[in-house]
């Protein structure tokens, strides 16, 4: 097992009715900017909840943050943190909206003249300002880590940005919002945190059983949850378990002391900015060629994935890896997740070569958990995925 420090502040506030809680964390005196995506919340419930909870505070809203948050969009916001000296914010929303209230933490403190920068040049956010979230849509884990991705649609760039200043203070969990979430949103975040876990696990045996277990738990939980929670969104039960699995997929816990790969993320954010596909649906086009291209190197931890994850015991090393292999898209598949390239666009061919050419300008010249990912290697990956 690797060295390593662990570090989450972020306080969970869990459970139905729990929205009325946020009076109790966030400071009397502050002036708070609520932010939210494209105005669901004042269709279900969630934005009166939230009202009634801050009644007494100083408050503004800012609305409109889409899927895949747009920089030039959260660039209206922080005109507004500026103009009306704001001090707090709050994200009622999923992922998306939680990403893009991280951004405006680390700009709204950002002495420099363009923060875009932030993200271009990896500047690790150390403090930001203070931001609690209402998490509506569990996918992304956003909600308890200090990561962010947005995306520059000018330029059809998207950048990820972190620091352990852009943690929430706060988060609050009510699973009774998964009810009103269309069905393609509960895929999205299955799949989204099923990969998520991929990331962190399948790469290569390091000794770490509890990270491994830990991890095997969790996507054993989301394939257990997922045809109960796509049958019927309703059920609170199966709501509050995928709500958590989602969330401990990605809070940094797993990834502890263990190597970890991100290559599937890598790729499939250039997916997203060049088509605009939804950010778990990419992840699912790219997983079966990533695993397939470097079954070499992962193929003991495929074969452990099988046994523990998916009960397959017959084979050996080699054919309990391929089997996971298909057992993971299969499961992609059974919620209506399409894992081929081709299904989201006309226009993939030369995709691969447009996002190898990317990697290569950046610098990103070897990837993965082993560092050894070329562009040339990404290209072939890319192109299997169509």
């Amino acid at each position: 097992m690797n060295n390593f420090d662990f570090y989450n502040p972020t306080k969970i506030i869990f459970g139905k009715g729990e929205i009325a809680k946020l009076k109790n964390e966030i400071p009397k005196d502050a002036k708070v900017l609520v932010l939210f995506g494209g105005g669901s919340i004042k269709k279900n419930g969630i934005y009166e909840q939230v009202s009634v909870a801050l009644e007494g505070y100083d408050w503004t809203e800012f609305g409109g943050i889409p899927p895949n948050p747009e920089y030039q969009v959260l660039l209206k916001a922080l005109e507004i943190i500026k103009k009306e000296k704001i001090t707090y914010l709050l994200a009622v929303g999923g992922g998306s909206v939680i990403d893009g209230t991280k951004f405006l933490s680390s700009a709204a403190l950002y002495e420099g003249a363009e923060p875009w920068d932030i993200l271009k040049n990896k500047i690790r956010t150390e403090v930001g300002m203070p931001f609690g979230t209402v998490l509506t849509l569990p996918a992304t884990g956003s909600e308890m880590n200090s990561g962010a991705v947005v995306t520059n649609k000018e330029t059809s760039e998207k950048f990820g940005m972190g620091g352990p200043g852009l943690f929430p203070k706060f988060s609050i969990l009510d699973p009774s919002v998964v009810s009103s979430i269309p069905e393609r949103q509960i895929a999205n975040g299955l799949a989204d945190s099923f990969t998520h876990v991929l990331e962190q696990y399948m790469t290569y045996p390091n000794d770490a059983l509890l990270q491994d277990r830990f991890a095997e738990s969790i996507l054993s939980s989301i394939l257990e949850t997922a045809p109960r929670i796509m049958e019927n969104p309703s059920d609170y039960k199966s709501a509050a378990n995928f709500m958590w699995n989602c969330t401990m997929a990605l809070n940094g816990m797993i990834q502890k002391g263990v190597p970890t790969d991100w290559a599937i993320h890598a790729m499939g954010h250039e997916l997203t900015a060049f088509y605009g596909i939804d950010h778990a649906r990419t992840l699912a086009i790219l997983t079966k060629s990533h695993y397939t291209f470097n079954i070499e190197t992962k193929e003991e931890k495929l074969a452990q994935c099988a046994e523990r994850v998916f009960g397959i015991t017959e084979g050996d090393q080699r054919e309990k890896a391929e089997q996971c292999i298909e057992a993971i898209e299969e499961f992609f598949l059974s919620i209506g997740i399409s894992t081929n390239l081709s299904s989201y666009t006309d226009e993939f061919e030369g995709t691969a070569q447009k996002i190898a050419q990317r990697f290569t300008e950046r610098g990103w010249l070897g990837i993965g958990e082993l560092g050894k990912l070329t562009p040339e290697h990404i290209e072939a990956i890319v192109e299997m995925s169509y």
